[in-house]
């Protein structure tokens, strides 16, 4: 197994944003510096070649306790009574987070045969990934 740590607050895949320019439309993507910043942690913590073999992911999704939230809720929600259910959704947790991956933790996303994964609150927010080759 290996364990991926990304410190921050998780980021979710937004969509693509689109311009126009004369007669045509461009799209881009305004998510470049948190791709940055994700790349940067990721690769202090892996120094290896992507992997050729099946993988399982197990990803956790830790986010920050809203400041405005009652001292009894914080407690709560940091002893995992109380979940995040609100936006952004998991999938767009996962998604970003395997965009970044892809190319260089493993060749390909066709690699991962199975993926758990859940969103939480917590006093210091990160990713976790770990990787368990198949």
């Amino acid at each position: 197994m290996i364990t991926i740590e990304i410190p921050g607050k998780p980021i979710a895949k937004k969509r693509p944003r689109f311009a126009r320019i004369g007669k045509f439309v461009q799209t881009y993507s305004d998510q470049e510096t948190e791709e940055g910043r994700f790349l940067w942690e990721l690769r202090q913590q892996w120094k290896q070649a992507p992997m050729e073999i099946p993988l399982s992911l197990v990803f956790a999704f830790i986010l920050p306790i809203p400041k405005s939230t009652s001292r009894k809720k914080a407690d709560l929600m940091a002893r995992g009574i109380i979940f995040p259910d609100k936006k952004p959704d998991l999938d767009n947790f996962i998604k970003f987070s395997l965009d970044c991956m892809s190319g260089y933790v493993w060749r390909d996303d066709s690699q991962i045969i199975k993926i758990e994964a859940h969103k939480i609150y917590g006093q210091e927010p990160k990713t976790t990934i770990s990787i368990f080759p198949v």
